[in-house]
């Protein structure tokens, strides 16, 4: 009689019966977490950049632009992963300026000390501002985040003896080590690495436990709350790290320019940032960063229009809302992969 089926002629093992050869370490970036991967190219990206710059206006741009992406990405995982609206979020990165430069100009505090208790006081506010604020939803939110910029910018405007009123109030320069921080390629690399341990925490925050339960709210609070999962309290606590990244943003960038004015918290301000948000692509940390590249650098290239630049700005708005209406990078993600 033959031997079992699953021994072979010669006493070898069947196909059948052979152990599974393990699968062979391959190249490193295949084995490399995506997001490690993205972070080292934008940190590439940022590093390489400052060489293609011919003057210190380049430099002046891209800061700018850094700035507003660091905002555009916090804010995203706000109205993007969370599906809250705020249309008062640039109150919080004029507070984080302000708080900064009245503890260091008129209290006499470090810099390196009047930054982070700015930003700290400003999520305390955030906390409490959000608290009853979050419980309402659609354009009741919209407007209660409205109506807290427009508080926050009349006070700012108001105060002339803290604030300097409607013209503003000098900021002094940021010093480490007792080294006031000048020169544009220096600031480069400061709001650069701002900008890029922005993104990090973003990616490693919507790939957690927390991403998730924001993108279950999204879809649906109703069914999220089903399934145990705390509506307020998550929001609540999106919101406040919302606010404290803008806040952030808005201390260094009052430090860089070194004046102030109530501008920062304008409405028109907030809108901003908000367009850039949906532009770019929401529940997308790449799509909030190209939305404030490009949204920040095209009244640059539009000056050429003249009268009429205001005309075009609007009308590249609406081509792209209308042939892309899920933002720039979803949308071009998805015909990728079709391809």
């Amino acid at each position: 009689m033959r031997a079992a089926a699953s021994v072979s002629e010669g006493g070898r093992p069947s196909p059948a019966t052979r152990p599974a050869a393990r699968p062979t370490a391959g190249p490193a970036w295949r084995l490399a977490s995506p997001r490690i991967v993205t972070a080292a190219l934008l940190a590439a990206l940022l590093a390489a950049l400052p060489f293609a710059f011919p003057n210190a206006f380049f430099f002046e741009v891209a800061i700018l632009v850094m700035a507003n992406a660091v905002v555009c990405v916090g804010l995203n995982l706000l109205i993007g992963y969370a599906g809250q609206i705020s249309l008062g979020h640039a109150a919080f990165f004029a507070l984080g300026g302000y708080g900064s430069a009245i503890a260091s100009a008129r209290w006499g505090w470090p810099v390196w000390l009047s930054i982070p208790a700015a930003v700290a006081a400003v999520g305390a506010l955030a906390w409490l501002v959000g608290r009853p604020t979050l419980r309402l939803k659609g354009h009741y939110l919209a407007m209660a985040t409205l109506g807290f910029g427009v508080i926050v910018s009349i006070v700012l405007g108001n105060e002339d003896r803290i604030t300097g009123g409607p013209d503003g109030m000098p900021v002094p320069p940021l010093a480490v080590f007792g080294q006031a921080v000048r020169g544009e390629a220096l600031w480069y690399a400061i709001v650069a690495l701002a900008l890029w341990l922005t993104v990090l925490l973003a990616l490693n925050l919507i790939d957690s436990p927390i991403g998730r339960a924001l993108r279950a709210l999204h879809g649906s609070e109703v069914a999220a709350t089903t399934l145990g999962i705390d509506a307020a309290r998550w929001k609540l606590r999106v919101f406040v790290i919302s606010a404290l990244i803008a806040a952030a943003a808005g201390a260094l960038m009052a430090h860089h320019a070194g004046f102030i004015t109530p501008a920062r918290a304008s409405f028109l301000h907030s809108v901003e940032l908000v367009i850039m948000v949906v532009f770019g692509g929401m529940a997308s940390v790449w799509g909030a960063v190209v939305g404030a590249v490009v949204l920040t650098l095209l009244p640059q290239f539009l000056t050429v229009f003249k009268d009429y630049e205001m005309m075009v700005f609007g009308a590249v708005l609406i081509a792209t809302m209308v042939l892309m209406p899920r933002g720039v990078v979803p949308t071009l993600a998805r015909l990728a992969g079709r391809g």
